[in-house]
């Protein structure tokens, strides 16, 4: 039984949302949301997952950021490294990537306000790894309706519960995309 599903899919913008289809295999991606933060379609696309908390908080990791907020899974690629977006517009370097959320920027600013108190997981979230593809890569993945190309608004996405980010998204797509949102794990179970 052939379970493919025609998402009819946009173009990608910096500031998107990926969902994984409702139905996707691969545990890395199961159920995911994913932020783009830079998509070339010649040099390929970076993005961090937002509803996947590890098991180990920020503080574990990095002991000059004392905040007490799980380190999420930014995706499978290069788990060893730090990344972060948050709701600052003056930190220098930060990439504005819409509805006034920002990707990186001075890591030492960052400090700075977790030194003054200011940093809390509904203002910045930290990732360890990424999710990228290639050139190319993506589009071939969208072709094959691997994933649901969501411009929904951003501002809330920090505030929101990370196990309803997914079924959220979705209903507020509406249409056909509001009935994958309830949509069982295991496709006998419906």
């Amino acid at each position: 039984m052939d379970f493919t599903i025609n998402f009819g899919q946009r173009p990608i913008e910096n500031g998107d949302l990926l969902l994984s289809e409702p139905f996707m295999k691969d545990r890395n991606f199961e159920r995911s949301v994913i932020l783009i933060c830079e998509h070339d379609e010649q040099k390929g696309s970076f993005g961090l997952i937002l509803n996947k908390p590890s098991m180990v908080t920020i503080e574990e990791i990095e002991s000059r950021l004392a905040i007490d907020s799980p380190i999420y899974v930014g995706g499978p690629v290069e788990q060893d490294t730090l990344h972060y977006i948050h709701k600052f517009k003056d930190i220098t370097n930060a990439v504005p990537l819409k509805d006034g959320i920002y990707w990186g920027g001075d890591y030492e600013e960052i400090q700075e306000l977790n030194t003054q108190g200011v940093l809390n997981e509904s203002n910045c979230r930290f990732f360890m790894g990424y999710a990228g593809w290639e050139n190319q890569q993506l589009r071939g993945e969208l072709k094959e309706d691997s994933w649901v190309v969501s411009n929904a608004r951003l501002n809330h996405i920090l505030d929101e519960p990370v196990d309803d980010i997914w079924k959220n998204t979705l209903e507020e797509m509406g249409g056909k995309y509001k009935v994958f949102a309830n949509a069982a794990k295991n496709i006998r179970m419906n």
